[in-house]
């Protein structure tokens, strides 16, 4: 059998040059995500991008990072502006994968490589540090966790859901990655696998070249996104925005609340029909997703908005709200003005917004309330609205 290659890189009285490999070439269908998860958006970045900025915060570098082939312009956006990132084509395995990427590395020639998979996004600097230091001593170290829950072999005879004979924890552990090599030697294991077998991760691949695996500390934040569940936790299981809005009051105008009309002797000026209620909605609606306010999405420079339909933007803002995976839980909407009076269309009011953004009526809340006369719109100048929403993560 091959014996490892390198006798002692960190003899070295300087410190080791530290590169890695990152592997990001799978499809991650299992994640029911649009795109391949390691690109998908999670905690407001690409996957992949977590563990490459921890990767060169730690100050390694290059980092070499697998993707699908094909895949270029997508990766190159998720890892923009890291220093350091280099990129090559996966191939039909994990093993394959990481031995392309090892060998692009090579022509940097680091003493040790770190090894990770961009589905484990949250990768702790404590885990590298360890990993790093355990090489002082070690061809190989890998992050392991204790099983904690009972284990059990399935029984061999059909039906196969049947318990089988206890496995001992104790002897088990839960691997990781991060892991760590002293390059020559996992680069030599790689071009040496005969490909017999399906590696697992790389340790096995370094056990089978006959080299020993230290184990050290992992962490629980190292866990793997798999599922689309994994993906929901990631939003926040609620969100809330605040909208605020105002028009001038003007005469031969229409006046529109709450996507109502209203008979008055002034009506709202504004670009669409100014419907202060609706336009302070939208807001907080866009605000409680991070997606910005209705002059983004809607800006009064485009005459094909003027003079419409505020329920336009109210539906246009509902439909961002579903997308971004959230349902509304409720909306409170208060309407600020001397005159007309709200009382009475308060109602239908309600009825129409939750007719706009399909809910109940029960989740939306319309009131009134003056300013004593004091203020623009005191003086009838002008009639003004906020509004406040949360939503529920579907």
């Amino acid at each position: 059998m091959s014996r490892p290659v390198s006798a002692q890189a960190s003899s070295q009285e300087s410190a080791p040059k530290v590169g890695a490999v990152v592997v990001a070439a799978g499809q991650g269908l299992r994640a029911g995500q649009p795109l391949p998860k390691q690109f998908a958006n999670w905690r407001g970045k690409p996957v992949v991008r977590h563990s490459v900025e921890a990767l060169a915060a730690a100050g390694i570098a290059p980092i070499v990072v697998v993707i699908p082939r094909g895949a270029g312009p997508i990766a190159r956006e998720a890892l923009r502006d890291i220093p350091g990132v280099r990129f090559t084509g996966g191939g039909k395995s994990r093993q394959e994968s990481v031995r392309l990427g090892l060998e692009v590395l090579a022509s940097a020639a680091p003493d040790l490589v770190v090894i990770h998979d961009a589905a484990r996004p949250i990768l702790p600097a404590p885990v590298i540090a360890r990993l790093i230091d355990a090489l002082a001593d070690h061809n190989a170290a890998i992050p392991v966790l204790p099983v904690v829950d009972s284990l059990a072999h399935a029984k061999e005879a059909q039906p196969s859901d049947l318990m089988g004979a206890p496995a001992h924890r104790e002897d088990l552990r839960r691997v990781q990655t991060p892991q760590a090599f002293r390059f020559a030697d996992i680069l030599a294991a790689h071009q040496g696998w005969t490909g017999e077998a399906t590696a697992g991760d790389d340790a096995q691949v370094a056990q089978a070249w006959g080299i020993d695996v230290a184990m050290v500390e992992g962490d629980e934040a190292l866990h793997k996104l798999t599922f689309a569940s994994d993906f929901a936790e990631s939003r926040p299981a609620v969100r809330v925005g605040t909208g605020y809005d105002v028009h001038r009051l003007a005469e031969g105008e229409e006046l529109w609340l709450a996507g109502v009309r209203i008979e008055h002797t002034h009506g709202l000026a504004g670009h669409s029909d100014a419907d202060v209620a609706i336009h302070a909605l939208v807001d907080a609606l866009l605000g409680a997703i991070g997606a910005g306010d209705i002059g983004q999405h809607f800006p009064p420079s485009d005459p094909s908005w003027k003079g419409a339909a505020s329920h336009q933007f109210l539906s246009h803002a509902g439909t961002l709200v579903r997308e971004a995976g959230y349902a509304l839980g409720n909306a409170d909407v208060t309407i600020i003005c001397e005159a007309p009076k709200i009382g009475p269309y308060r109602e239908a009011m309600r009825a129409r917004l939750a007719e706009i953004l399909h809910v109940d009526v029960s989740a939306i809340s319309v009131k009134a309330t003056t300013t004593e006369k004091l203020g623009f719109t005191g003086r009838q100048e002008g009639i003004a609205a906020q509004a406040v929403v949360s939503l529920a993560r579907t």
